[in-house]
C-alpha cells in the first residue's frame, strides 16, 4: 500500500472518540478497495473462484451490511426495498460495473460516517435489536460489526481479486 494507514493518520474530524476504531476501519476498506479494484475486468464481476463468492457479491455485501446495520442502529425495521436488496446480493447484474459498485460502498461509507458523528457516547450503550428475532446488541456492537463485517468481506474479496487477476492474465 502507497498511502499512510487510516488509523495513523489522526483522528477523523467530527467521530467520537470510542468510535475513531471502527471509523478508521472503515475508511481503511474503502483506500484498499479502491486500490485493489484499480484495473479491475468487469467481466469477471461474478465469477466464483474455489467455490467461494464473486467479488460483484461482496461489494454489494459491503454497502447492504452498511446500510442494514445503520438501519437497526437509528432502531427502525428494515423496508422491503431492503429485504429485496439482501435477496437479490448473490444474483449476478451484468448492467453493474465495478466502480459503480465502489462508488456505492463509498456513498455508504459518507453516510456511515455521518451517522457515527452524530451518536453520543451516551448512545453507544443504548439497547438495540437485530432482524425478525431481535437478537440483543447496542448501538456501539452494530458500529463495531459494520467495521469488522467490511474488513471480513474486503480480505475475502481481495484474494478473489488477487486469484482473478492473476487467472485472467495467463
Amino acid at each position: 500500500m502507497s498511502q499512510t494507514e487510516a488509523w495513523l493518520s489522526g483522528p477523523l474530524p467530527k467521530i467520537p472518540f470510542l468510535l475513531q476504531p471502527a471509523a478508521h476501519a472503515l475508511v481503511q476498506t474503502e483506500m484498499e478497495l479502491k486500490e485493489c479494484m484499480d484495473g479491475f475486468f468487469d467481466g469477471l464481476l461474478w465469477e466464483t473462484v474455489a467455490g467461494r463468492a464473486s467479488v460483484g457479491f461482496h461489494l454489494q455485501h459491503l454497502s447492504g451490511v452498511m446500510d442494514r446495520l445503520n438501519t437497526y442502529a437509528k432502531e427502525l425495521s428494515l423496508t422491503d426495498k431492503q429485504f429485496d436488496f439482501l435477496k437479490h446480493e448473490k444474483t449476478p447484474d451484468f448492467s453493474l460495473t465495478s466502480k459503480e459498485l465502489v462508488t456505492r460502498f463509498s456513498k455508504k461509507l459518507a453516510e456511515t460516517l455521518d451517522l457515527f458523528s452524530q451518536t453520543s457516547e451516551e448512545e453507544l450503550v443504548a439497547f438495540r435489536t437485530v432482524g425478525r428475532k431481535k437478537l440483543p446488541t447496542t448501538v456501539m456492537g452494530l458500529y463495531f460489526h459494520i467495521a469488522e463485517h467490511s474488513q471480513r468481506h474486503f480480505g475475502q474479496l481481495l484474494v478473489t481479486v488477487s486469484v482473478l487477476k492473476e487467472r485472467n492474465n495467463n
